[in-house]
């Protein structure tokens, strides 16, 4: 009689536990993975352009607000605005490490 309340109550916890799972499968797929916070139909001003780790403690984080780019060092010791304003680079100014400018 122990043993058959201790199987159901393994089998309704891995039940709960794989709904859970479900319900978090499927909301990332329709991609409410972290928009749950609705914006209400406004432009969004603010969006991560790109991130650069440079260590295992630093990285670079390129932001984009109201049109304009700003680049930032994030860091243990602190947080430090590099440059402010970007302008976005011209069409001809873009390189890779495949084809650089000389």
């Amino acid at each position: 009689m122990i043993a058959d309340n201790y199987w159901r109550f393994v089998l309704a916890l891995a039940a709960v536990v794989a709904l859970i799972f479900a319900v978090a499968w499927v909301a990332r797929r329709l991609g409410l993975g972290g928009r749950l916070v609705s914006t209400g139909g406004k432009r969004r001003r603010l969006a991560v352009v790109e991130v650069l780790p440079l260590d295992a403690k630093r990285r670079l984080v390129l932001l984009r607000r109201d049109g304009a780019e700003h680049l930032i060092l994030l860091g243990i010791g602190g947080d430090v605005v590099v440059e402010r304003a970007i302008g976005a680079p011209a069409a001809d100014a873009v390189f890779t490490l495949e084809n650089p400018v000389s």
